[in-house]
Formats: structure tokens, sequence, C-alpha cells
């Protein structure tokens, strides 16, 4: 496999003459970089006039391996073949170097190009590329991959810190200055000043601002300076990455492509494999321009109901500079707020604080003077009970988790989970399926009133003691936030009497307020849910043991994500003795779940595929005693939504009940045919 590495531009703030100098010092032999342990020159020629010096040299290097791989290859050195054209008129020098020992095992090929700054003449640009194919290395191609990566990136680390050593050690000679290349036949250039001495007119601040301007409208490769200063530190392979995936998203889109700061978002959610955040990019991409979603910060008007009683707003800043945003979920009419809003609805307000956290991210960043990537959310739970694990509310939180995590990756720095009920690893059970495994890692749990104590672990290392709300025992105002820093005014929810910003304390929303009826059932059943994630060719399946013929048996389940076949099998009581007389429970199942099951079972209902976002109901009277299996199964279909980001991975929501003989009298579910029913979910993304 080829290895490549593309590196972001470095500068040099020093004109191109005086660092070609610097440059020179570094031959024969370089102290500054070990391996390097000299070279002769084996061509040099002037053409037109002294306009172009061609040089070749062959470079030898010291073989920077364990020493049992240096017998086995047999060398202890190797030797490149490095040419340089210096265009001297246009002040470029162009480097290229390959590998002449192994060249029939190894491959290697740097380019390297010296350059004037597009902005600056009086500053040096650098670049360089570079490619490695091990095709055959006495079976240590893995071996030998990872040592020249390694190598390589430590090299071009000190590549810079060498060229300022020779142009300190130029300036100690008293060398500040070298005179452009002339042509002896042309002319005296006194106007070839010109542009220099415009450009000294310029103050040092207003040239840096300009090129920060030009670095961040991307009209010039990456630099190293702008990726520290406006993207955070980045070791060599992950600066390659961010430029791969911005010349593959730009070939194919053109100049309509995202900041440097998205593309960084979306390759870390990958793992930095450029495939993936292309593909995960472009996704998101298309969902955005199908749903206008760029329009609404401008487009996006609050409702009523939601700046009355819903209570979560925009709070200051984290200890690390990310914009905090506090939700008092406890406090909230999930319910009042589904009805009075709906579910679009309450999708497009999450969605517009999503793009108000990327635009605080980008002001902060610009003022702050350090990068800053993501966003915190504190989230209150004094006051959460069962009435919040609501079926409709869970299925809307976790359809909405679901487009956020696809579509804004990476934007959350933590997650505070603040006074967490009994209740409460109920709802986590329930959604932490449905969360990104990174995503997971970042919630921060504080349980009774340990925040409120100082030192390690508590909340006033994650946000400052003088923005703590007091309702978490901080000195912030309760539910006032004061404009704070760089946070702009239009981000929060005005008290028009007062001017002042506030978090409402949410309360149950009136019912004159409902505009829609939601699916009722019995309030116990929604609490009763379970959550499980299915992986590519993966069953999953729950193990009811009948000795009441006659007994109905009910389900009632939502496809989150994927498609899925579900079926019900029936397995004879004389071939089942070893289970228990009791169902089984979820764990049990799921212990089950790899094993093989002996015995012949039969469908009892026909398979039912069943697609993302259909709620399926149905039942079946058992009207034998035995093994009943509820299963569900996710086949493999490449053709399904986001395949390779989703993992194939297939999630629901289920529940069931067995209802006895002797008490039935009729169902919360319908009992009327054998036959299971589908009722679609009406999506935002639908419209």
């Amino acid at each position: 496999m080829v290895q490549q590495y593309q590196s972001p531009v470095r500068v040099y703030k020093h004109p191109f003459p005086l660092v070609m100098m610097a440059y020179e010092r570094r031959f024969p032999t370089c102290p500054q970089i070990p391996v390097f342990i000299g070279c002769e020159i084996v061509s040099d020629e002037e053409l037109k006039n002294g306009a172009i010096r061609i040089t070749e040299r062959r470079c030898k290097l010291n073989v920077d391996a364990p020493y049992i791989l240096k017998k086995i290859i047999g060398v202890d050195f190797v030797y490149f073949i490095q040419k340089n054209v210096l265009d001297r008129r246009n002040s470029i020098l162009e480097i290229e170097a390959y590998n002449e020992s192994f060249s029939s095992r190894v491959t290697v090929i740097e380019k390297c190009r010296y350059f004037v700054h597009p902005e600056n003449p009086e500053w040096t640009c650098f670049e360089q590329t570079a490619s490695l194919d091990i095709r055959n290395f006495f079976g240590f191609e893995n071996s030998m991959e990872k040592l020249a990566m390694k190598q390589y990136a430590q090299n071009i680390a000190k590549g810079k810190e060498i060229i300022e050593f020779f142009i300190n050690q130029l300036k100690e000679e008293g060398i500040i200055y070298v005179a452009p290349w002339k042509d002896t036949n042309e002319k005296s250039a006194e106007d070839q000043g010109a542009v220099a001495e415009s450009q000294e007119s310029l103050s040092e601040k207003e040239t840096y601002s300009y090129m920060d301007n030009k670095l961040q409208n991307r009209e010039m490769q990456l630099s190293s300076d702008y990726i520290e200063r406006y993207l955070g530190k980045l070791n060599m392979i992950q600066e390659s990455k961010l430029i791969q995936l911005r010349q593959s998203i730009k070939e194919l889109r053109g100049s309509s492509i995202p900041g440097d700061a998205t593309l960084l978002r979306f390759l870390r959610a990958t793992e930095f494999s450029v495939e993936k955040a292309k593909e995960m990019l472009t996704q998101a991409l298309h969902w955005r321009k199908k749903h206008q979603i760029d329009k609404l910060l401008e487009e996006y008007e609050v409702p009523q109901v939601v700046k009355d009683y819903f209570p979560g707003g925009w709070h200051h800043f984290d200890t690390d500079g990310r914009p905090l945003y506090i939700l008092r979920m406890g406090q909230m009419d999930v319910k009042g707020l589904l009805k009075s809003i709906g579910e679009d609805d309450l999708l497009l307000l999450v969605l517009h604080i999503c793009e108000e956290g990327l635009l605080l991210m980008e002001e902060a960043t610009s003022i702050s003077g350090h990068p800053v990537s993501q966003w915190c959310l504190l989230i209150d739970l004094e006051g959460l009970n069962m009435r919040h694990l609501w079926r409709p509310g869970i299925k809307a939180l976790l359809r909405i988790i679901e487009i956020v995590e696809i579509n804004y990756p990476e934007t959350m720095g933590r997650v505070l989970i603040m006074r967490a009920p009994r209740c409460f690893p109920i709802l986590w059970t329930l959604i932490s399926t449905f969360i990104n495994e990174n995503t997971r890692k970042k919630f921060i749990f504080y349980c009774g009133t340990n925040y409120q104590e100082q030192g390690p672990g508590s909340l006033s290392e994650c946000i400052d003691p003088e923005f703590i709300p007091d309702f978490l025992g901080g000195s912030s105002e309760d539910n006032v936030c004061e404009i704070y820093g760089m946070v702009p005014r239009r981000f929060y929810i005005f008290d028009a009497t007062t001017n002042n910003a506030y978090i409402t304390e949410g309360g149950i929303v009136p019912k004159h307020l409902y505009k829609m009826e939601l699916e009722t059932t019995n309030e116990q059943e929604h609490n009763l849910y379970h959550s499980i994630s299915l992986s590519r060719g993966q069953i999953h399946r729950v193990i009811i043991r009948c000795n009441d013929p006659g007994a109905v048996l009910t389900w009632d389940f939502d496809v989150m994500r994927h498609n899925i076949i579900f079926t019900v099998l029936y397995q004879a009581n004389d071939v089942s003795k070893n289970l228990s007389s009791e169902s089984l429970t979820d764990k049990d199942a799921e212990l089950l779940d790899a094993k093989e099951i002996k015995g012949h079972f039969i469908k009892v209902e026909p398979s039912v595929i069943c697609h993302d976002g259909e709620s399926i109901q149905g039942s079946h009277i058992m009207q034998e005693s035995g093994i009943y299996i509820l299963q569900w199964y996710n086949q493999d279909d490449p053709g399904e939504f986001l395949p390779s980001i989703s993992g194939h991975k297939a999630q629901l929501m289920y529940f069931y009940e067995t209802l006895p003989s002797v008490h039935y009298r009729g169902s919360m579910m319908s009992l009327q045919s054998a036959i299971s029913t589908k009722s679609e979910a009406v999506s935002f993304l639908s419209r």
C-alpha cells in the first residue's frame, strides 16, 4: 500500500535569497539531522545566463533501524539522489529526491518547493509531498513502513528549525541581507523594488491580518502557522489528511467547500479516514442543502411557547473557553412541547441551537486567540421523573440525536449531567445506545451534591465559580445570563422590561396551547421500552415460556435506524424442558443471543421486513404451551442510509407483554388479527 504525505505550507518570515543561502549551508553535512551522513555533488550546471541552476547530489543516510534488521538487510547506510532546480528569476526552488538503495523493493519519492509568499514578497513559503511504496522488503514491510514514516516525521519537524538555525548563524556573521538575483543583460531594476516598498508600508500587524484573511479564504495552501492558530496542533499525518480531504472535497464541489474547522471535525469523527470523512461530509452537505440549513439562523423564528416554556439557553463559557449551553431537562414538559409545536419544530429548535454553537465557536476562536472547536452542554436533571420517559418523547429525542450525531460530529466538548434522580438509569439505558461512543466518553456525571465540592472532579473545574448558576450552588443569578465576552446578544432570549437574557424555568405547557394529538397509550408502557443495537447479521431474541394456553403475547417496537426482519417462532413443550418455567429476563435473552437454540422451531407469524422509521404493533394467541421467541434480525442491505457511517447497525426500541388467558378481556394492542400493523413515523427530513 502506498503511504502518501502532503504538508501544510510553512512560512519563513525572511526573503527568498536569504533562505536560499541558509539552505545551502545544510550541505555537505548537517549535524542537526543525525541520519544525514553527507553528500557529494554529482552534477552542477547553470543555464540561461545563470537564471537556472540544476544541482544533483548523492546523499548518504544512516539506517535508523533496530540492529537485527540492519543485519538482515546487510547494510548500515542507504543512498538517495536529490535533484534541485533553482529558478533565480522567479525565486523558486524545486527539489525532488528518490531512493537509489533497494529501488526494486522500495520506492520513496519526495518533492519540495520553496517560493515567495504570494502576499508578502519579504517572506518565503515551503511545502512538500512524499510517497512511500514498500513492495517487498524481506518480510519486514510493515515494520519498515512504520520506521520510515516515523523518521520522516522527525525530519519534517526539524526542517523549519534548521533553516532558522542557519539564518541566525548568518546574522551572527553580519549577513542580514542578500541581494536578489539580477540578469546582467537587464537594465537597472529600480522599479523592481516598488512592490517591496509598497509592502513595507504595511505595518507587521496589518500584514499578519491580511495573511490570515487570505489563509482563511483558502486561496493558498494551508499554512502551518494558520493550522496551529485556528485549528490546534496536529501531527504530521493529521495535517496531511486535512489537506487531502480539502483537495478531495474541492474537486467534488469546486470552490463551495466548508471551512477547515468543519473538515477537521469530520476527520476526527472518522479517525482521520479521508474516504469515510469525505462520504460522511458529502451526505451532510447534501442534507444541509436539501433542508436549507444555512438559512436557519436568519430565518428561524423561536415559537412563543418555546420562549415561555423551554428551559435552555447559552450561558457564558466553560473553563476551556467553550460556549456553554444549559438545559434544565428536569423542568421541561416534553409532552407539552411536542403537542404544542410538534416533533418537526422541536428538531428545528435543536438544529438552530447547533447552528448557534458553530457560530459561537468561530467567534470564540477569532477573539480568544486559540482554537475553540467544540461547545459544552450542562444538563440539570433536578425534577426528572417517569413522566419524562414518555415513548413519543423518547422517540423524538432519539431521532434528534441521530440527526445531530451524523451532521454535527465532534462539536460536543463535554456533557455535564447534574443532579440525576433514581429514574435516570432507565433513560440512560434507552438513549446511550444511540449516542456515538466517542461522544459517550465526554459525559461527566455528578451524583447528589458532590458537584459543589472544591478540588479535583468538582463542577468548578469545568465552569468558573463566578458563572455557575445559583440553582447549582453558584453565584450567577438564577435564570439570568449576563452578556459575557464575545457572546452576541442575538443568541439570547431577552426580557423586554429588564433587557436581561434569561433561561426560563420551564414548567407545564397549558393544554390550550396544544395544536396536535400524539399517540396515547398506557403511561406505564412507555416506561418499559428496551433499546437495542444490532450489527450486520446479528440477531436479538426474547424468549418467553408459556404454560398458559390461550394467553396473549403482544409486542410494540419502533425501528430507529436501518431495516430489520421480525419473526415470531414456537417450539413445543416436550423439547424445551431444560428451560425455566418462568419467562426469561431480557438479560437472559441477551446471553442466549449468540448460542444455538436446540430443537425445531416453527414460524407462527410470517416474517416481516420492518423499515427505518416504522412503528410495529402486533399480537399472537399462544394456543399451545411451549417456547415462543420474538426475533429481530439485521440483514445486510448495501443500499441502506449511510451504511459505511452507521456501520450497518440497526437500532430499535421494543416492548412486549403476556396477557393471562383467564384475565384476557382485550388488550391495549389491536388483537383483531394475527398480522402486525405498521405506522410510518413522519419525519422532518421527509418534508
